[in-house]
């Protein structure tokens, strides 16, 4: 039996999460495993009602599950009290991250059949690649504060700090990841590439330890995988006029928080971008979200689409739960539902999102 912990959250992250959790009991009936499910109300909502955000208690019991399912986490009800930023950010997203140590963003850059992209000329054969992002160490640690707060002279400051072992463990993986999935690996390139992405030519002393480690972990342990790296604004510029020429990217912090924005429009939209926050570590626990957030003026209406949320139960299957065949069929029947839609975008699809979910579930149990 898997347990897994659902966060439905805000918005419209309960009707998405309702998808991906329909879509896992109909993969666990197909392929004869177990799962349960437990709902926690974490989020803006619960927050606004109870003043309460993620307990130490409630982080210990999370501990104890196989994985994570997560919607979104947002400002609360429409139309509500605004929550000052950084409280649900610092308060339950970081602190499960932290908390979990999720040292890994994991986000699959995939165009499906028949999804529009803004990208001229450009199609599934194309934009198909993956970004790892370091995701619990750099400037989202909070490091910094204030001097001369409220006068002429005040000062901020935000340190952008990395240990070797943050480094080191990032890079292994997405040397593994590359080893596994990469290109050659899936039969579709000639070599698998891991491309460092970072700014070595002004953040002279963060990105000097990266690349450093980068090349000795490459020489030493991964001849196989061929090394490129991109300064992170070429990348942004790569993305757009040559997503072809990526295979794996591995970035720090801060700059995969904003190259997988990008490229999430690149492959159809929010709607259409599933992710992952891994603890790779045997015991570890991992929590799977779609990378969009609350969408509050469609919360209710049943317009939202689903599918980055039901991608992303299928890495969790993949990645937390040991069921490749499972999420492998799941992301298969994706790809036969997306040429019936008329768009990704909310209210655009031609279909609710229950039925979405629903003709994805009848792909499932017919394959």
């Amino acid at each position: 039996m898997s347990k897994i912990a659902v966060i439905p959250g805000d918005g419209t992250g309960p009707e998405v999460t309702a998808e991906a959790v329909k879509v896992v009991k109909a993969a666990a009936s197909k392929f004869h495993f177990d799962v349960e499910f437990t709902q926690y109300p974490l989020g803006g909502t619960h927050y606004l009602e109870t003043g309460e955000t993620l307990s130490d208690e409630t982080l210990e019991e999370l501990r104890t599950y196989d994985s994570i399912l997560l919607g979104a986490i947002g400002s609360g009800k429409v139309g509500g009290p605004e929550i000052p930023p950084g409280i649900l950010e610092r308060e339950i997203l970081l602190k499960l991250r932290f908390g979990l140590d999720q040292y890994i963003g994991l986000r699959p850059v995939k165009l499906f059949p028949n999804v529009h992209t803004p990208l001229k000329d450009k199609g599934p054969a194309d934009i198909d690649y993956t970004v790892v992002r370091e995701n619990t160490g750099g400037l989202y640690t909070g490091i910094g504060g204030f001097t001369m707060k409220d006068t002429a002279a005040e000062t901020a400051v935000q340190s952008m700090v990395y240990t070797r072992h943050q480094v080191e463990r990032c890079l292994r993986f997405a040397f593994e990841y590359a080893r596994t999935n990469g290109k050659k690996t899936r039969g579709v390139g000639e070599h698998n590439t891991l491309a460092l992405v970072g700014k070595t030519n002004v953040l002279t002393f963060v990105f000097d330890l990266w690349e450093r480690v980068f090349h000795e972990l490459g020489e030493n342990e991964y001849p196989d995988i061929k090394r490129e790296y991109y300064h992170v604004d070429a990348v942004c510029i790569y993305m757009v006029e040559s997503p072809q020429w990526f295979d794996v990217l591995v970035t720090g912090n801060m700059f995969g928080d904003i190259i997988t924005d990008l490229a999430a429009v690149t492959q159809g939209g929010m709607g259409m971008a599933g992710g992952g926050n891994l603890n790779p570590d045997q015991g570890g626990v991992s929590m799977y979200e779609p990378i969009g957030g609350t969408a509050p003026a469609f919360t209710g209406k049943n317009c939202i689409n689903p599918i980055a949320a039901i991608l992303s139960a299928a890495m969790m299957l993949q990645h937390s739960l040991e069921q490749p065949d499972a999420a492998i069929t799941i992301e298969n029947a994706v790809q036969e539902v997306t040429p019936k839609l008329k768009g990704t975008g909310a209210d655009k699809m031609g279909y609710t999102t229950t039925e979405v979910g629903d003709m994805i579930v009848e792909h499932i149990m017919n394959s």
